[in-house]
């Protein structure tokens, strides 16, 4: 479970990324903060891992601060996974994946395997394992990109816009492998996105954020969809009225009928 009690966020030129913010992310769900540019929501993210101090209050994972924490052993226990993948271009595939773990400590030739078994659980052909990062898809440097953040077994996996590069079939399909992998292995995940449909289809939990990071309504999908709490939360879901969105069995349907979303 991560906890944020209170936290807030701001910045020597006065700027508030975060302000006075209260959340927790259920262990074993997906959370996502959605919400435009420059509303708080990676900046908050990366409070979980101490690459953004917060101002006041406080983080906690299983009610233990992270500020109490070794910054370089909190990020190694915890899976990250970012958009391009930030993947290190002069290492092999296999050995991208196995960098934590050996950094850990794992036996090399341990940790090489552990890559190549995670290679398969997220969908990629083991021979892939000899190429670099320039030699694949922008889909498949993704797919490796939560391979890596999987490599140590986190109990977290922190993941900001991670498939906000790649075109509309690809971020499909990565979706769609990212809620088969949760079923198997019940992350408690945190997923930042700024697209509404993707939160829709990925969240158990969604946080809608507005301006200086604060929280303009919390609830799962059918409740966001359902019951939006003002105007902002409207405007946000791309309505002209509260009752636009309606829920059709697992789809999330707008006025036409078109739809946007699927329930997780």
């Amino acid at each position: 479970m991560i906890e944020f009690r209170g936290v807030s966020k701001s910045y020597e030129d006065g700027t508030v990324a975060v302000s006075d913010l209260n959340l927790v992310a259920p262990s074993g769900k997906v959370t996502v903060l959605v919400g435009s540019s420059g509303c708080g929501k990676t900046t908050l993210l990366r409070t979980v891992n101490r690459l953004v101090t917060p101002t006041s209050g406080a983080v906690l994972i299983d009610d233990t601060h992270v500020a109490e924490r070794n910054p370089v052993e909190l990020r190694r226990s915890i899976g990250y996974v970012m958009q391009n993948s930030g993947l290190l271009p002069h290492r092999t595939v296999v050995d991208n994946i196995a960098t934590v773990p050996v950094l850990r400590g794992t036996p090399k030739a341990e940790a090489r395997q552990r890559a190549l078994d995670l290679m398969e659980t997220v969908g990629l052909d083991p021979a892939e394992g000899r190429r670099y990062p320039s030699q694949l898809s922008g889909g498949q440097q993704q797919r490796v990109g939560v391979a890596r953040g999987l490599a140590a077994d986190p109990n977290i996996l922190l993941m900001d816009e991670p498939f906000g590069a790649v075109d509309p079939i690809v971020r499909a399909d990565l979706q769609r492998e990212l809620l088969r992998l949760q079923a198997e292995l019940h992350k408690t995940i945190l997923f930042v996105t700024h697209d509404i449909a993707e939160a829709i289809t990925l969240g158990d939990q969604i946080v809608i954020l507005s301006k200086g990071g604060r929280i303009a309504q919390k609830g799962t999908p059918t409740e966001i969809v359902s019951e939006p709490a003002d105007d902002f939360v409207a405007q946000f879901l791309g309505l002209d009225d509260t009752r636009a969105l309606h829920v059709e069995g697992d789809l999330v349907v707008d006025h036409t009928g078109r739809p946007v979303g699927r329930l997780s």
